[in-house]
């Protein structure tokens, strides 16, 4: 999809105040309103004026859009990075799905998932509870199999007296309980927003994303291990060493076995209550021709196997 510059559709520089940033929006809106302008793509140019400010106007999430940065140019190809907002905080009150599904593809791949929606600011005649705070964060898959205590930094976008914005950084120690998911929210009491009069602070919640790994890839709390083997270990059976996150485990290849074929080590995925399981993928590794003697060797396979890989084909 193409990547959007919201400062180019508002006409404003990058370190524009929100009070620039409001004015170009009610003199854009005011000229592509589709009551008023005769222009043919109006009510396209409207829309897109429109959702540029849905993201400019809030501080948090104009920072979350910056910091994609440079790197990306109105008119170039755009995938948003899996990390892409993690680090930074933000506070509740965000888009729905139902939202977002008013604006672009673009917006709807940045914010259409709810982003930073939470439980709101409950405010009574004098005191408040203050506003709970969201962030993600990324952790090793090692600290979910064992539990570990991290520092974690925050960005929190702040406004300076004079309407532009900056990023501050928060620095917290965070225990990671064992056995945590992807997506799983650890919640941290009072570290939100300050309240206003009695009320207490609001909480901070932090949405666990997992790191890529060298080995792994996860489903919920199973495991998966891609685990190359030698044509013979697959055709005639064999045990073969496979790493897993409690240490390395002898694994027993079956005789007759296919690229693909899928063996489970109940209860070696991430912890939990049951635990998940890890699956070992098998992957045939060939060797390489790049001797005289290997080549003699594969040609006395052609000539002795007969072997058709493509005769399921009909071919």
């Amino acid at each position: 999809m193409e990547f959007k510059d919201y400062y180019k559709i508002m006409g404003v520089e990058r370190d524009a105040t929100q009070d620039e940033i409001k004015r170009s929006y009610r003199r854009l809106a005011r000229k592509y309103h589709p009551d008023v302008s005769k222009a043919p793509d109006a009510e396209d140019r409207f829309k897109e004026v429109g959702e540029a400010y849905e993201v400019l106007k809030d501080p948090e999430k104009r920072a979350a859009y910056d910091q994609l940065g440079a790197n990306w140019k109105a008119g170039q190809e755009f995938h948003a990075p899996p990390d892409w907002d993690a680090g930074f905080e933000f506070s509740g009150g965000g888009f729905t799905a139902g939202d977002a599904s008013a604006y672009s593809d673009f917006f709807e791949s940045l914010f259409g998932q709810g982003f930073g929606a939470g439980p709101q600011v409950r405010r009574g005649a004098f005191h408040a509870h203050g506003e709970d705070h969201h962030a993600k964060v990324l952790i090793d898959l090692e600290d979910a199999w064992h539990g570990a205590t991290r520092t974690i930094t925050l960005q929190v976008p702040e406004l300076d007296p004079q309407g532009h914005l900056h990023t501050r950084e928060r620095v917290l120690n965070v225990r990671i309980p064992k056995g945590v998911k992807q997506g799983q929210h650890i919640r941290l009491a009072g570290q939100g927003a300050p309240g206003l009069g009695k009320g207490r602070a609001g909480d901070l919640y932090l949405e666990i994303e997992f790191r890529p790994h060298a080995f792994y890839h996860v489903d919920g709390r199973d495991l998966y291990l891609d685990l190359p083997v030698a044509p013979w270990e697959a055709a005639l059976g064999s045990t073969a060493k496979a790493p897993t996150p409690g240490g390395i485990v002898d694994m027993k290849i079956p005789p007759g076995s296919k690229s693909g074929s899928k063996l489970r080590l109940k209860g070696r995925g991430i912890p939990g209550n049951p635990p998940g399981d890890l699956y070992v993928v098998l992957k045939i590794a060939l060797p390489a021709a790049d001797t005289e003697a290997a080549q003699t060797l594969y040609r006395k396979m052609e000539q002795e196997l007969r072997f058709n890989p493509r005769a399921h084909l009909g071919v």
